[in-house]
């Protein structure tokens, strides 16, 4: 027979030892799940879409990767912007505030783009080496995004390639695209948009 005293510390052992599970378990489930916050991946109705129908981003502002009323982040291809959505939330717990300064163009917009490039380099072979075509543009087929500011572009040209985002050109720190799967080196950037091969 079991003395009360004996009988005391096995009912106490046994409630620490009950406490203890659920610690451990609740412990390695939070150790298990992602530390990233659920952000749920919804497409905006054409209701919600209010922005620049062309893609425009003012020179003087920037978007939210996550604001979803912007032609130029609804239209961006979804792996892309999911991509971008995870490197703003990590970003952020690094201190840096990621935005985007132009995603997603319509034709159009693109072309005014490459007829201000001409303007500015004096002639379409210069300006090419910064604006694409509307046709060769990865900005008109959703496939790249621009992001700021600098201290961004920096954190992205380091870690993008734990998202699968690399820099593109090296003339242009803030251009980045989907180039490898998430984990795997970025590809040494090209000179510029005149050295992409299509």
């Amino acid at each position: 027979m079991y003395s009360s005293r004996s009988i005391r510390i096995r009912w106490w052992a046994g409630i620490c030892a009950f406490f203890l599970v659920i610690i451990l378990l609740v412990t390695s489930a939070s150790a298990a799940s992602t530390t990233r916050p659920f952000i749920p991946r919804i497409s905006a109705t054409p209701q919600q879409v209010t922005g620049d129908p062309d893609g425009v981003i003012p020179d003087d502002e920037t978007l939210s990767p996550f604001d979803m009323s912007q032609p130029a982040i609804v239209n961006l291809d979804p792996e892309l912007r999911a991509a971008l959505q995870d490197a703003t939330i990590d970003a952020e717990a690094d201190g840096i505030i990621i935005v985007v300064t132009s995603g997603w163009r319509s034709k159009a917009y693109q072309q005014r783009l490459l007829n201000e490039a001409i303007a500015t380099y004096g002639s379409l072979e210069e300006a090419l080496k910064w604006v694409k075509t509307p046709d060769d543009s990865t900005h008109v087929s959703g496939d790249a995004v621009d992001i700021g500011f600098t201290d961004a572009d920096y954190w992205m040209i380091e870690n993008g390639y734990e998202y699968g985002l690399c820099q593109t050109y090296a003339n242009e720190i803030w251009h980045f695209e989907l180039a490898v799967e998430p984990g795997q080196s970025c590809p040494v950037p090209l000179t510029d948009a005149t050295a992409r091969v299509k």
